[in-house]
């Protein structure tokens, strides 16, 4: 049986995401990324993380770095 997580700690996020540490808790910060607390434990729901990734500015074509 496959249990699929509904709940991740920071560390977690930031594996799934790509997004580091200091941009996630910045973004919960400013409001733009929901998050939970249990005691000390900062946790952010899976479908919270995935509607933040979603709303970012999606990138266009053009010159720059890849």
């Amino acid at each position: 049986m496959d249990i699929q997580k509904i709940g991740l700690h920071i560390d977690e996020a930031v594996k799934v995401s790509g997004i580091g540490r200091t941009n996630l808790y910045a973004a919960i910060r400013e409001g733009r990324l929901k998050a939970r607390k249990h005691g000390r434990r900062t946790v952010i729901l899976s479908d919270d993380l995935k509607a933040f990734l979603l709303a970012l500015p999606a990138r266009t074509g053009g010159g720059g770095a890849s």
